[in-house]
């Protein structure tokens, strides 16, 4: 933050908040993260309205919903009205009954009726991150008529960099102007004289939002528009709300890969029985699938009493693998995440994995087998009379080792995806402890064949 100093926890709510009254929303927001909800609802209290909506308004800002439910009840409305529908929606989804409802009979007529048409939507699409604060024109009406009404509505709208005109007598949408053309048009022209030749794009608001991030990213979008089945416009889509829910989806994600649930609040908020039971399942569950690692080693334990010296490569032969299929997995979670493979292109993706998974498990079998000549000819190490076989059984159990993990940690992804599951639930240690088992048989099974009839 700026120049604000740590906070005293002496300093007053009221010296506080006009300390913090002409810094910038964002650093007003680090500071509230920094107090308890009560405090933080007092200190909003003493913030002019305007900045106080507009810190409300920020994503960032932590327990939202405890700091509104302090609030006195004589002022929430005042609050909640000037805040986006869709900042409004997200925090009444936190807040638990009677509240909410206390709250939302506080709301004005349009807020109320916004609140509720996107509360109707699911949290993952794009109906439940749109707002339905935009600019909307008639086609009739000329630049400098939709430049006056911009002037009128902007502090009432979340954007006005993209203005929509709509049909005149069916209210569908037409065309899409930026304010940048708009400015640059002749004020008698009409307004559709500076749009776009070509329709706007616009989704559903039953849409996903990694197809509004697709769309926006793709076409360099400043708003997206969201449309009903009959080209009605119902809300848009920003670019800065886009970031905000796609960095939060990618939070979730990287949390996923490393094989426990997504954290619903920042790590230092999560109590610590969350914490435990967020990270306690999948930990049970990837110790439990390891315990088929010990009943492989188990089917083997001929071959160990009889060769100990197998036992030497048996962490490098598992690590090998787990890695090789962890890396593909995260390349597979990711391109099918921005669309740049499909569930059709699974065969595609196994042709170019396998060749790629002989060539990195050959790579790794020859740094094994020089370790393991070096070691024996500079008497580093004494792996008996059969060493050049045991180099042998090891270079070659790689080769199909880190084959099997890419293949697998590529596939995976697609199956996942295909049974309806997020295809980042396929973390790493998921994927390692698959690979883990496999492996032991594939480099037992190696070691009989080439072996046999020598140490086995």
């Amino acid at each position: 933050m700026n120049d604000i100093a740590p906070h005293d926890v002496r300093v007053e709510p009221a010296a506080l908040a006009a300390r913090l009254s002409d810094e910038r929303a964002p650093d007003i927001v680090e500071a509230l993260n920094e107090e308890a909800p009560e405090v933080a609802a007092a200190i909003l209290l003493g913030l002019p309205m305007e900045r106080a909506i507009e810190v409300l308004d920020q994503p960032e800002l932590e327990c939202a919903s405890e700091i509104i439910e302090m609030l006195p009840r004589d002022r929430v409305a005042g609050f909640l009205s000037g805040m986006s529908a869709d900042r409004v929606t997200d925090v009444f989804r936190e807040i638990e009954e009677p509240g909410r409802s206390d709250l939302r009979a506080r709301l004005d007529a349009e807020t109320r009726g916004a609140v509720d048409r996107l509360s109707a939507y699911g949290e993952e699409t794009v109906g439940s991150l749109m707002t339905t604060e935009f600019v909307t024109v008639p086609g009739t009406w000329t630049v400098g008529q939709t430049l006056d009404h911009v002037r009128r509505v902007e502090k009432t709208r979340e954007t006005i960099y993209a203005i929509f005109v709509l049909d005149p007598r069916t209210r569908a949408l037409t065309k899409a102007v930026t304010l940048r053309r708009l400015i640059a048009g002749e004020p008698g022209a009409n307004v559709l004289s500076v749009a776009a030749g070509r329709a706007p794009l616009a989704v559903s608001p039953t849409a996903s939002r990694e197809e509004a991030a697709r769309l926006i990213s793709k076409y360099d979008l400043l708003a997206l528009p969201v449309v009903d089945a009959v080209g009605h416009l119902i809300g848009i889509v920003t670019v800065d709300d886009m970031i905000d829910a796609m960095v939060e989806k990618q939070t979730q994600d990287v949390q996923r890969f490393g094989g426990m649930e997504a954290l619903p609040e920042p790590y230092m908020d999560i109590g610590f029985l969350t914490m435990i039971r967020k990270r306690a399942g999948w930990l049970c569950a990837l110790f439990l699938s390891e315990m088929l690692t010990a009943s492989a080693m188990q089917g083997f334990e001929g071959e160990l009493e009889k060769a100990i010296v197998l036992t030497l490569f048996i962490p490098l032969i598992m690590s090998s693998g787990g890695n090789s299929g962890s890396q593909a997995t995260s390349l597979l979670i990711r391109a099918l995440a921005l669309h740049q493979i499909r569930l059709r292109d699974w065969w595609r993706v196994a042709l170019r994995e396998l060749p790629t998974g002989i060539v990195l498990g050959a790579i790794l079998g020859v740094i094994a087998v020089v370790r393991i000549v070096a070691w024996q000819k500079l008497g580093l190490y004494d792996y008996g009379p059969h060493w050049p076989l045991v180099a042998a059984t090891v270079g070659a159990a790689l080769v199909g080792i880190v084959t099997f993990g890419s293949l697998a940690g590529s596939m995976l992804p697609f199956l996942l995806q295909r049974i309806g599951f997020d295809p980042a639930t396929a973390s790493a240690p998921f994927v390692a402890t698959l690979v883990d088992v496999t492996g032991l048989v594939i480099y037992f099974s190696v070691a009989l064949l080439i072996l046999r009839g020598t140490l086995l």
